[in-house]
């Protein structure tokens, strides 16, 4: 017998190009990874690799289940006064990944479908936390932190490689760039995280962002897109 009301499963609505709900992807967990653009990775201050021999090991974090927003509609965090967008490809996993760790070639076996979200950055938390060493978790991690488009299933979006990836901030466009700049691409980040995680059916994973990043501020209006077949649209309200 539950004690307490179980908590509802976080739910992202799956859609068809043509804008048929097919259904409802339940989130299990989110995985963000940093520094996979190297423009951005250079507008952060860190050294971009110069070629994929230099690469070392992808950078990863995490967001609670719950962070996602599915209306758009984000309410502006407490505890900063710097809230910055960060513009990402969203992978969503429809399949458990079998023991060990998972080869390149059957990574794309897991994935289910693709969206595009904002990775929400508290940029004076995680600043602060990083000048003393410490973990940045309170700068990625929170609520609403992680507002995401319908999911399109995988084999309606194509080939990721030709994709651009985009966002508007009240009409002015702030990051731009193509998924072929990715430092690590799919297969690469699955076949990592499998390395540390257990991957399963229901897990995002928020592939890193371009150049850009900004703030965002209350009222703002942001059109984040993927070709032609994903787009998110919201608003930054009233903290609540």
């Amino acid at each position: 017998m539950d004690l307490i009301p179980a908590p509802q499963t976080p739910r992202i609505p799956v859609c068809t190009r043509a804008g048929d709900t097919l259904g409802y992807f339940p989130v299990r967990r989110i995985y963000c990874v940093g520094r996979n653009f190297a423009d951005h990775a250079k507008e952060m201050g860190a050294v971009a690799p110069a070629s994929k021999a230099e690469r070392g090991n992808p950078t990863f974090f995490m967001k609670p289940a719950d962070a996602i927003v599915t209306d758009g509609h984000v309410p502006y965090p407490p505890g900063t006064l710097d809230l910055h967008h960060e513009v990402e490809l969203v992978v969503a996993l429809g399949a458990d990944a079998p023991a060990g760790v998972l080869p390149r070639e059957q990574a794309g076996d897991l994935v289910f479908g693709y969206g595009v979200g904002l990775d929400l950055t508290r940029r004076d938390l995680q600043a602060a936390a990083k000048a003393k060493g410490l973990p940045w978790d309170t700068g990625k991690g929170f609520d609403f932190s992680a507002p995401i488009s319908t999911l399109l299933p995988a084999a309606d979006l194509g080939d990721l490689s030709t994709l651009s990836i985009s966002l508007e901030v009240n009409g002015e466009r702030r990051q731009a760039s193509t998924l072929d700049q990715l430092i690590w691409d799919v297969p690469d980040i699955l076949h990592e995280l499998s390395k540390l995680y257990a991957l399963r059916a229901g897990d995002l994973i928020f592939m890193g962002t371009p150049a850009g990043v900004a703030a965002l501020r209350l009222g703002d209006h942001f059109h984040a897109q993927i070709g032609d077949a994903l787009a998110l649209r919201g608003q930054i309200t009233p903290a609540l």
